[in-house]
């Protein structure tokens, strides 16, 4: 068995690396990226958008600050109006996404607890979550999801009204779900189980902290900074990876369930939404190999160390750092970076925040300066580069960075589900791919 899959593997080596030049020799968007990096548009949306930089007039691009719009408001305004009148606000955001509208206080009131009253689930799946085994929460999450299928009485009813209960239901579950599943595995480790009912009139975030630490655990700030936490990660426009699977196996007509898995799965990526835990690892790593937080010289070595793969893992890479879209700044990572500074004071940790923020501007700097006149566009610190600082302050494990990600983005998945199959002339998302091998004669099987 082994030697067949190490001959075929080898085979596979020679026989499918493609040349890269062929792409540019047959117009073909690896990736679906333009030559400027930029996404290959591909369809239409009213749900979000993601703006990092402005097209000129001759065709290329200029950077700007960048911009996350929900339904064409600004997340910045939707994070100031929640923090100015001191609430949380993931839940507006939700309703924003998925109606398209901003709801009236009484709108907000009921939509806030009727969500509250849905998070807590029957016996029967809270029993199948805690018997699912696995290492991995999102692999945990995406089979949970797809196990939901069973207990919806009209799972591939596509209606309106039947695809909004449905999203609301996901939504509402994903953080007791994913609550629950850590501490199956926590149990399947030797530890104590706790299975805490989600309290109705809490938030979606505070009962995500109680049903994972408990009463008295927490902190209002960390409410608060999970809250936005969330609200910034709810949607990215159609174009990510996880939310266009999600869009690509809508169009197929398949059920919620199966398309939300698909982008759970996407989502799980390390190049997707699993790149935190990347980030996370690397900042560990430079913590750990610098002696003084605040030596400006002693940091640009270890970043030139990084960059020419001298250091860590060899990628050469600055985990944190750089968007697709985002030039000059990404809008996530600046929200949470100010956020973080009021719980890093809060949690007596002012020295690491300081140093996550000397650093976010020698990383850029090092950055620049070692790709020259090679940099394609400006770079930017990611949201990437603080949510796991910030988890980790609150005190949650880092199994669930990756899902947190998912609790949040489920609304956008869903809105642009709902979106793709409420077009009036439906079609499948099926894109071209052209064949770059050469034509060949059978062999017959004694001649071979």
């Amino acid at each position: 068995m082994k030697n067949l899959v190490k001959r075929i593997s080898e085979t596979i080596k020679a026989t499918t690396q493609i040349d890269p030049e062929l792409f540019k020799v047959h117009n073909v968007k690896r990736g679906l990226r333009n030559e400027d990096h930029t996404g290959v548009v591909v369809g239409l949306t009213r749900v979000g958008d993601v703006v990092g930089y402005e097209r000129n007039d001759d065709g290329t691009t200029s950077a700007i600050p960048g911009q996350l719009l929900y339904r064409g408001i600004n997340i910045e305004d939707i994070v100031r109006a929640a923090q100015k009148e001191n609430r949380t606000g993931f839940e507006e955001a939700v309703f924003l996404i998925l109606a398209g509208y901003l709801p009236k206080k009484e709108e907000l009131d009921e939509f806030t607890a009727l969500l509250s009253r849905t998070m807590d689930l029957n016996q029967k799946i809270t029993m199948h979550i805690l018997d699912l085994e696995g290492q991995d929460i999102m692999n945990i999450l995406a089979r949970c999801v797809l196990e939901l299928y069973t207990f919806d009485e009209n799972p591939d009813d596509t209606s309106e009204e039947n695809l909004i209960e449905q999203s609301l239901n996901l939504i509402a579950t994903f953080p007791t779900i994913i609550a629950y599943a850590y501490n199956a595995l926590r149990h399947n480790q030797g530890k104590s189980l706790h299975i805490r009912h989600p309290k109705p009139g809490l938030s979606l975030a505070e009962n995500f902290l109680y049903m994972m630490k408990g009463h008295n655990k927490y902190t209002a700030l960390d409410v608060k900074i999970l809250d936005l936490a969330l609200m910034v990660h709810a949607d990215h426009g159609g174009g990510n990876n996880s939310t266009f699977t999600v869009r690509v196996t809508s169009s197929a007509g398949t059920d919620t369930y199966a398309s939300i898995a698909s982008g759970i799965n996407s989502l799980k990526g390390p190049l997707h939404g699993g790149a935190n835990l990347r980030v996370v690892d690397m900042l560990n790593y430079i913590k750990k190999n610098i002696k003084d937080w605040t030596n400006v010289d002693e940091i640009d070595t270890l970043l030139k160390k990084i960059l020419n793969r001298e250091a860590y893992n060899g990628t050469g890479l600055i985990y944190g750092i750089g968007h697709a879209i985002y030039t000059i700044s990404d809008p996530r990572a600046m929200l949470l970076k100010e956020m973080a500074r009021d719980l890093a004071v809060e949690k007596g940790r002012e020295a690491e925040f300081n140093f996550y923020n000397l650093l976010e501007e020698r990383a850029i700097k090092n950055f620049m300066e070692f790709k020259g006149t090679n940099v394609k566009k400006q770079v930017c610190a990611n949201v990437d580069f603080y949510s796991g600082f910030v988890y980790d302050m609150i005190g949650l494990p880092q199994e669930i960075y990756t899902p947190l990600f998912a609790m949040a983005r489920i609304v956008g998945w869903c809105a642009h589900r709902n979106e793709e199959l409420n077009f009036k002339q439906k079609r499948i998302i099926r894109p071209a791919y052209k064949n770059a091998c050469d034509p060949r004669e059978y062999v017959p099987l004694e001649k071979r």
